[in-house]
């Protein structure tokens, strides 16, 4: 076993998007070799419905798939293909785009008026940008939660994990997406494929990712040098965290507890050309993904 060090921490910066949303984004839109084969990464969290209420009206997507996890609130959904429906707290879509759809996405607060949610967008490789769309809608109730003897969760949304399944599958990225919680003090350790890039986004409480070597205080908001830290100082909510190789991630919970998700995915390796929520390899591919738009011809005939 080899433990994956904790090479990058970054807090996801405030964003606006759609028509008007207030997000904060961990990753996206800049080198998209750092995490393949994730492009994007969304923490829409808000506790005021005018920040989020205006959503993302009809938009295009084409050579993508996107995972969309809430947590709080809801999320109407409805496409250009017909398909419309309603994301509550704990469910989980996760749409293949393939050669194009027309979707929009409108929050809506629960009782109090909070949304929290989570989106990603997970590249597919060449032979499969231009495949046929498809959605994938998963309810809270069906995604499997294992308890460890100390109180850790993990909630397996996507691959296998402690000897579960999550529901979702057949996807181009073969990931892992799950959703843990270490309760307050409990070093824990969670085994990841040797192959896949790895990343952690931790969003309620603090906690400390150890290295090879010895414990180094990743969540600090401070620059960290790498000498031990003590955990009390520390703070997690809204922390990207990237590891490099290694088979196993070990963190140490704090006082609090420390909730996040471990997502990893198979690299894809090819070239990116990137329009917005359009992704293909080339600039050409995007140039007619364009003329598509204009000519009313972007969504392709269902085979």
């Amino acid at each position: 076993m080899s433990l994956r060090p904790a090479i990058a921490t970054t807090k996801a910066v405030p964003t606006l998007e759609g028509a008007g949303v207030k997000l904060h984004r961990a990753f996206g839109f800049h080198n998209p070799d750092m995490l393949d084969p994730f492009l994007l990464f969304d923490d829409f969290r808000n506790e005021k419905p005018e920040d989020f209420q205006k959503g993302f009206p009809w938009h295009p997507h084409r050579g993508i798939e996107t995972i969309t996890y809430v947590l709080n609130g809801t999320v109407e959904h409805g496409d250009s293909l017909g398909n419309e429906g309603t994301l509550g707290a704990g469910d989980i879509q996760w749409m293949t785009a393939g050669s194009g759809i027309m979707h929009q996405e409108m929050p809506k607060g629960n009782e109090r008026g909070q949304m929290h949610g989570f989106q990603l967008w997970a590249n597919l490789p060449a032979s499969l940008k231009m495949t046929t769309p498809r959605y994938q809608d998963v309810q809270g109730t069906e995604i499997p939660e294992v308890i460890d003897d100390d109180g850790t969760r993990v909630k397996i949304i996507i691959g296998e994990f402690w000897g579960k399944s999550g529901p979702v599958d057949g996807i181009a990225a073969d990931p892992q997406y799950l959703d843990i919680f270490v309760p307050a003090g409990v070093r824990k350790t969670f085994r990841i494929d040797t192959y896949r890039r790895a990343f952690a986004y931790v969003f309620e409480g603090e906690g400390q990712f150890a290295d090879a070597s010895k414990p180094q205080g990743v969540l600090l908001e401070k620059e960290v040098r790498g000498e031990e830290l003590n955990i009390r100082d520390m703070s997690g909510d809204r922390t990207l965290v990237q590891f490099g190789t290694g088979d196993e991630i070990s963190v140490q919970a704090g006082e609090h507890g420390l909730r996040f998700l471990l997502i990893s995915g198979a690299p894809i390796q090819e070239p990116v050309a990137w329009h917005g929520p359009i992704v293909m390899n080339t600039k050409e591919e995007i140039m007619q993904a364009m003329r598509d738009l204009r000519n009313d011809t972007f969504i392709q005939p269902i085979h």
